[in-house]
């Protein structure tokens, strides 16, 4: 096996190991390199729908997108398809994937299928790291409190992104958590507020509320904690969604990367109730 870090603060690149092999013993072993380097990338890797599906049944019980709706004959994978003409791709701003949700997602395995030839590189930010470097004053501020995040509505998910369909979902989801979270298997504090999901701090006026939560969004885009990741078709990123941030790039201009289609496979798994 070799290791190749991208980045002194995230994602590391793997070879060696196959994820059509879902044993135990090979998923044990993801899964601490998971812990460690927060997300992995795997290249060449031609794994079939049902080896996707069978690899993230390994971390758990999978989740269905509640405004997308997934493969016909595989409901838990959701195609996320950039037209040849669109300028927008899903996800193309940085966030926490469904924070909104009372469970939020666990972890994310994303498999490409079709890449363009520039452009939709995807970024990862380390949340462990930005509370960790975080101004001491706004950690007195926000220490115990909670905050509300909101799903934005079935709208926010498919209206400008034309080849995403929707599931027919139009309730908008809102639950509360933990503005700095507990990591379940590492322990490790995480700073778990995201500018997409992210709308209000609990007991605080709004005006403060919309002040701190703004010095944190800019904290957490700081690019020293981050990692960008350059796809090639058949490569797979596994990524522990609890202590991460992520966002594909939209840099699809004329001239550039307009003109092509860009299609990955994700798949989600469930997460627990933020502590």
């Amino acid at each position: 096996m070799e290791i190749s870090l991208l980045s002194g603060a995230l994602g590391a690149e793997v070879k060696g190991i196959n994820l059509k092999d879902s044993s135990d013993d090979n998923w044990q072993q993801i899964n601490k390199l998971m812990l460690e380097h927060k997300v992995l990338f795997f290249r060449d890797q031609d794994i079939s729908s049902e080896e996707q599906i069978n690899l993230a049944k390994k971390f758990g019980p999978l989740e269905k997108h509640v405004y997308v709706k997934g493969l016909k004959n595989y409901p838990e994978i959701v195609r996320i398809i950039k037209g040849p003409e669109e300028k927008h791709q899903w996800g193309e701003t940085w966030h926490t994937d469904v924070s909104y949700s009372s469970k939020p997602t666990k972890v994310i395995i994303l498999r490409s299928r079709k890449i363009p030839p520039v452009g939709g590189d995807t970024m990862f930010s380390n949340m462990e790291i930005a509370y960790e470097t975080l101004d001491e004053d706004i950690k007195k501020k926000i220490e115990g409190k909670k905050a509300i995040h909101t799903s934005l509505g079935a709208a926010a998910f498919v209206d400008k992104y034309e080849e995403m369909e929707a599931n027919g979902n139009l309730v908008e989801y809102t639950n509360e958590h933990p503005i700095v979270r507990t990591h379940p298997e590492t322990n490790k504090k995480i700073l778990y507020v995201n500018s997409m999901y992210t709308k209000k701090i609990i007991d605080m006026e709004k005006e403060e509320s919309d002040r701190i939560l703004d010095k944190i969004f800019q904290h957490q885009e700081r690019l020293d904690f981050t990692c960008r990741f350059k796809w090639t078709e058949n490569a797979v990123a596994i990524w522990d969604n609890r202590s991460t941030q992520h966002q594909g790039l939209t840099d699809f201009f004329p001239g550039r990367g307009l003109g092509f289609e860009r299609i990955m496979d994700r798949i989600a798994i469930e997460g627990d109730h933020p502590q």
